[in-house]
């Protein structure tokens, strides 16, 4: 169990998708994705939902991200973002995201 002090401390902010990249590279189907955080500015992420996800329909999508974990390298990529998303199948992922437009930069409490 951990306390809501903990759950503070873990810093997820709402970004909006700007640019979709193939990452070829990476071990796992994944994208390279640009994040605008608003004030937080645009943050990189590697995300593997190339299964659920046309780098068209991502483009402009309202996401949940980690914005306060340390950067990591995957391949030749810099991830400074985790982007969030339910974990369906056998490493599959499907987003968690707003519902509504909301500002980017939000913190989800």
């Amino acid at each position: 169990m951990i306390t809501y002090e903990d759950f503070l401390k873990v810093d997820i902010r709402v970004g909006r998708i700007v640019q979709v990249d193939d990452f070829p590279k990476a071990k796992r189907p994944a994208y390279k994705l640009r994040i605008d955080f608003g004030a937080l500015g645009v943050k990189a992420s590697s995300a593997q939902i190339v299964k659920h996800y046309d780098k068209g329909e991502l483009l402009g999508k309202l996401v949940l991200a980690v914005v306060n974990f340390p950067p990591r390298q995957i391949a030749d990529f810099f991830s400074e973002v985790l982007t969030l998303g339910v974990i369906v199948g056998d490493g599959d992922v499907v987003l968690v995201h707003p519902d509504q437009d909301v500002p980017l930069g939000a913190p989800l409490r």
